[in-house]
């Protein structure tokens, strides 16, 4: 709690935090001139008194403590520490967009690293970052397709919620290509946007669903909704470790592609195709598409502040008061 104040608290005047180098020479002072200090009545034998403390012996410097706290908290209070608030406003056009993500256990093939879903997200969270003025959604699909997000400028939620995809989340095995396009035409189709964009992310192996491939492609069509399609993989020979009643034994698998469908429903929509073979490739194909869709926006940036310096200067107040009034009552000094 405290070093998350830290991070969004700064000072009007922090040189006045300079006066905190003074607290060394003050509690110098006090403690050479208590070295200093004699008895006002001298005795000529005093081991009978040896050892009696009481209340006033045991917390004799407890006043000097209170006055450098007090000290302390009010020239934190003169350098006016005040909390940082940052707005930022848009003005112009921006885009909406929807991230449709194949979640499919094919997702998890190893051709990229760690593997093809984790690689995706990465590059997707970046591209996000460097979309200020745009709001975006998440679809995710497998047999069937859910919004994970709805359309938002809340690019915090958004980030937080790619981080969140899973393999499986939707338990049922499958790619319905065609049902996340649906789903992700849905988000978009009652949007004021002059450009609506859909990024499909997939290795293109359509296996069915609520709604084929053919059907989803003009309805994006229909409502003016660019697709832009990754076809993320290839169809090379991997190599890769299964269990088996032996044991753990290596195989040689062939990884599944559909160029031809991503193809075709880029294409028809007005995007463009781009097939991703390795993470770099990926990261390259999100660049260009930030590239071919740009945002008409112009971002201004506010800063607000919002002073906190009361409770410092009212600690320090009661602070001083306090050891005013021990010094003179309760640790009062009598010739």
């Amino acid at each position: 709690m405290i070093t998350n104040w830290l991070q969004h608290i700064e000072f009007a005047y922090p040189w006045v935090l300079g006066l905190l180098l003074l607290l060394p020479v003050l509690i110098y002072e006090y403690i050479r001139s208590n070295k200093k200090k004699q008895a006002s009545m001298l005795v000529t034998t005093t081991h009978f008194i040896q050892g009696v403390k009481d209340i006033r012996t045991s917390l004799l410097h407890f006043p000097f403590v209170l006055r450098c706290f007090g000290i302390i908290a009010l020239i934190i209070a003169m350098a006016l520490p005040r909390q940082k608030y940052t707005e930022q406003l848009t003005e112009g056009e921006g885009i909406d967009i929807v991230l449709c993500f194949d979640i499919s256990g094919s997702m998890l093939a190893k051709d990229f690293q760690p593997n093809r879903l984790e690689a995706a997200k990465k590059v997707a969270q970046q591209f996000v970052q460097q979309r200020p003025g745009d709001r975006i959604g998440i679809v995710i699909f497998s047999s069937a397709s859910f919004t994970l997000c709805p359309i938002t400028p809340d690019h915090n939620a958004v980030l937080a919620q790619i981080n969140n995809i899973e393999s499986g989340y939707l338990q049922e095995e499958g790619t319905a290509i065609g049902s996340g396009i649906a789903t992700s035409v849905d988000r978009l189709r009652n949007s004021k946007s002059k450009s609506k964009v859909i990024i499909l992310l997939t290795d293109g192996v359509d296996v069915g669903g609520a709604v084929p491939p053919d059907i989803a492609k003009q309805m994006a069509r229909q409502y003016g909704i660019k697709i832009y399609t990754i076809g993320i993989g290839s169809d090379k020979e991997i190599s890769e470790v299964v269990e088996s009643p032996l044991g753990n034994v290596t195989q040689t698998r062939k990884l599944e592609y559909n160029e031809n469908l991503l193809k075709d429903i880029a294409q028809i929509t007005g995007g463009q195709y781009f097939q991703a073979a390795d993470n770099t490739a990926l990261q390259k194909i999100y660049a260009s598409i930030n590239q071919l869709e740009k945002s008409k926006v112009q971002l201004k940036t506010y800063d607000h502040y919002t002073n906190q310096f009361f409770p410092f200067l009212i600690a320090g107040i009661i602070l001083i008061f306090l050891e005013i009034l021990l010094r003179y009552t309760l640790f009062r000094k009598f010739p």
